[in-house]
């Protein structure tokens, strides 16, 4: 994404020497790169080595947290509800 992003860029510097509006587009084309596309990038890519220096939690570890948090919750009240269902289920599994 970022090689397409600055390739893009620079070709839009190269046509502005002819119209300036390009130079104008290809500021505006960096800008929403390192405020949108930056950012979201290295968010994804920092989520498996978990946080670094005692900082908050990343976004994406927090989402996974609360996904699995609400499955075991819903897995709990499953169990809770139909035991007799929940036991047939754990006897086939450990077949």
């Amino acid at each position: 994404m970022g090689t397409i992003m600055m390739s893009g860029t620079v070709v839009l510097v190269i046509l502005g020497f002819g119209n300036h509006l390009y130079w104008l587009a290809a500021v505006a084309l960096l800008f929403l790169y390192l405020q949108y596309g930056r950012s979201s990038s290295a968010a994804r890519g920092s989520g498996a080595g978990g946080p670094s220096g005692g900082g908050p939690m990343p976004s994406d570890y927090r989402s996974y947290r609360d996904r699995r948090d609400r499955q075991a919750k819903w897995e709990r009240r499953y169990r809770r509800e139909r035991p007799l269902e929940s036991r047939r289920q754990e006897r086939e599994r450990s077949k």
